[in-house]
């Protein structure tokens, strides 16, 4: 059975820098699409970035230059890595392993898998 497990959320001022980790159990991350999503309360949970099969990276405009995604295979592990924070970054960020890809009109998609893992609380003071 997979198992996701999210750590490194907090309570940061804006501008200052948070890694989240994303650590696997069950099949490796290897060679699978998986992503962030994050969620701000009465919101719907958004994607945040994926990383595709092929390895290339993919980037809300929201976060794009601030955040990056990475995956370390050996550890099994997901990261993002977020800079510059801002208040509205403030959400539970979740990973997603298990999701499918797909690219149409110079642009690539991400849609969810089944594999959450319990999220991790962000909070970005002003």
């Amino acid at each position: 059975q997979v198992q996701l497990v999210e750590s490194g959320g907090g309570l940061v001022q804006a501008g200052e820098s948070l890694r989240l980790s994303c650590a696997r159990s069950g099949i490796t991350f290897t060679s699978e699409a998986i992503a962030w999503y994050r969620q701000a309360p009465g919101k719907q949970r958004d994607l945040v970035t994926f990383i595709t099969s092929f390895g290339t990276r993919h980037y809300a405009d929201s976060v794009k230059g601030r955040f990056t995604i990475s995956r370390d295979n050996a550890e099994n592990t997901l990261y993002l890595q977020m800079n510059s924070l801002k208040p509205e970054d403030t959400a539970v960020y979740y990973c997603n392993s298990g999701g499918s890809t797909s690219f149409s009109d110079d642009t690539w998609y991400y849609a969810a898998g089944d594999n959450w893992g319990q999220g991790t609380q962000v909070t970005v003071s002003s």
